[in-house]
């Protein structure tokens, strides 16, 4: 997981120029072309969507806070109405909503729910077919607004169940907020939790347990079948991977635990406090309202792609290069032993230029190395790699550590097919160059791989190529970022610091290199 420091937000909130509400009024539509803007009787502005006249569902409305709208709203096609702009002649009312949208032609047959950012949790039914909750922050909206679109068919198309669905809600839903903190605890990285504890953590695992933990200690007895919502916002910005992370440690601890669920996601912002972090929200909701998801099938790789074919052919043939399992295990070893030794190296880099989390990536990834191999047999290398990564694909986060698994994925493969050790690298970083834009003087560890790699396939000298890969990082100090977090930062924030990743690949490949 990711330790965040404020330069890798590259936008503020005044440069984005977010609480224009005329901007929302244009992006809005273009993203959703049936959305037309149009004013309450208050004279707000209201943008409501065509599309969901005669819906079968009940509708939504939602009121969020102007400069903070989630990827929920933006992306949700099922959402009636959003109140861009609240300021007018007076208070903005449910009613002043419902008469907005009415005017504009669109029937809502099965009733109005409308959602509302504010200070205190509490649900409102104003008439027969109007309801209006408020609740005290974007994810805990995002969460309603999920729970209303993805409840049962019988519940989205009655008010009365989707009333009786947002009370149950009000009473019993919790949430956690935590961020990622710039300082170590016990030297791991940190994260601040909701109350102010600042807990260190080794694992995505971990840190979201915690969270879990918290928020389910707070559900009351059930009398009745639940299916426990679950609804988690990476705040700021995480990466997709790591948001894959965060909802399969999500997953595996409901299961764990026998407890039947529906996960859902969403991207705030928070330009208050610019650190990323996550936020979950939970809620048990009886089955008759909400039925849980299936759970997903068993994984079975295709070997439809090059890679694929290669790596199985990497399992079942036998190789044409000879392994002594000492000598590998000794250059592994070094190699592991040298990055975790300068992980605070690595990680004062990537503060400066990155997320901060670099150093924490590839320490993890080297400890997680160290154990795997641990009792295998390093003559059958190919094999032992190819398993190799399909731990590191679930334990090694990061844009790095995907590079690293698709990196090691050919290389299981080409140790298989080719006759030396450089013919096999060579072959794994022409595989690796089809799955990134990444080449030299981009400022990423390309900068060392590919003259190492290119200068240990020509000349079979493993100290020439070490030489050439340290020119390459060395060349980074001076280099502008064009991919990755750093090309967001001004040239002048990355000069004379060497691009974290590049530096951390040249530790490994110069240790292992001069291990003997």
């Amino acid at each position: 997981m990711a330790v965040v420091v404020e330069q890798t937000i590259p936008f503020d909130a005044s440069a984005l120029d977010l609480k224009n509400p005329t901007r929302w009024s244009t992006i809005l539509p273009l993203m959703r072309p049936n959305v037309r803007a149009t004013k309450t009787p208050k004279n707000q502005t209201i943008l409501i969507d065509e599309a969901q006249a005669d819906s079968k569902s009940v509708g939504i409305a939602a009121i969020g806070n102007l400069g903070n709208f989630s990827s929920k709203l933006l992306d949700d096609k099922q959402i009636t109405a959003i109140v861009t702009d609240q300021r007018g002649s007076g208070v903005l009312t449910a009613q002043d909503v419902d008469y907005a949208i009415k005017k504009a032609g669109v029937k809502l047959a099965h009733g109005l729910v409308v959602v509302r950012s504010g200070k205190e949790m509490h649900v409102e039914v104003h008439e027969s077919d109007l309801v209006e909750i408020e609740v005290k922050s974007e994810v805990e909206m995002d969460h309603v607004i999920h729970l209303i679109n993805n409840a049962t068919d019988s519940c989205r198309a009655s008010i009365h169940r989707t009333t009786e669905l947002l009370k149950i809600f009000a009473k019993q839903s919790s949430t956690a907020y935590s961020r990622f903190h710039v300082e170590k605890a016990d030297g791991n990285p940190a994260i601040v939790h909701g109350g102010g504890q600042t807990l260190g953590f080794e694992k995505a695992k971990h840190a979201i347990e915690r969270d879990l933990k918290h928020v389910l200690k707070f559900r009351e007895p059930q009398t009745v079948p639940v299916t426990v919502s679950v609804h988690y916002s990476d705040v700021n910005g995480l990466s997709r991977l790591e948001n894959y992370i965060l909802a399969k440690e999500i997953a595996e601890y409901l299961e764990a635990k026998l407890i039947p669920y529906r996960l859902s996601h969403s991207t705030i912002l928070d330009h208050k406090e610019l650190a990323r972090g996550f936020a979950v929200s939970i809620c048990p909701l009886p089955v008759e309202l909400l039925s849980a998801q299936p759970k997903p099938k068993a994984h079975q790789a295709a070997a439809t792609s090059d890679t694929s074919e290669r790596s199985a052919a990497a399992v079942t043939s036998k190789s044409k290069m000879i392994f002594d399992d000492a000598q590998v295990r000794i250059r592994i070893q070094a190699g592991c032993k040298a990055v975790i030794d300068d992980e605070p190296r690595i990680t004062e880099y990537d503060t400066i230029v990155g997320d901060g989390d670099c150093g924490y990536t590839l320490r993890d990834g080297a400890k997680q190395v160290l154990a795997f191999i641990e009792g295998k047999d390093l003559s059958l290398l190919p094999q032992v790699v190819g398993d190799l990564v399909l731990d590191l694909e679930v334990n090694m986060g990061g844009t790095s550590g995907a590079l690293y698994c698709i990196f090691l994925t050919a290389l299981a493969a080409s140790l298989a097919a080719e006759e030396s050790v450089p013919k096999a690298l060579q072959s794994a970083l022409d595989q690796l160059m089809k799955y990134t834009r990444a080449r030299l003087a981009d400022r990423t560890m390309m900068d060392a791989l590919i003259p190492f790699v290119d200068t240990l396939n020509k000349t079979g000298d493993a100290q020439a190529a070490v030489v050439e890969a340290e020119k390459g990082v060395e060349g980074t100090k001076k280099m502008e970022a064009q991919l990755g977090r750093s090309a967001y930062l001004d040239e002048s924030t990355t000069q004379g610091v060497p691009d974290p990743g590049a530096y951390g690949l040249l530790i490994l490949l110069k240790a292992m290199s001069s291990a003997a």
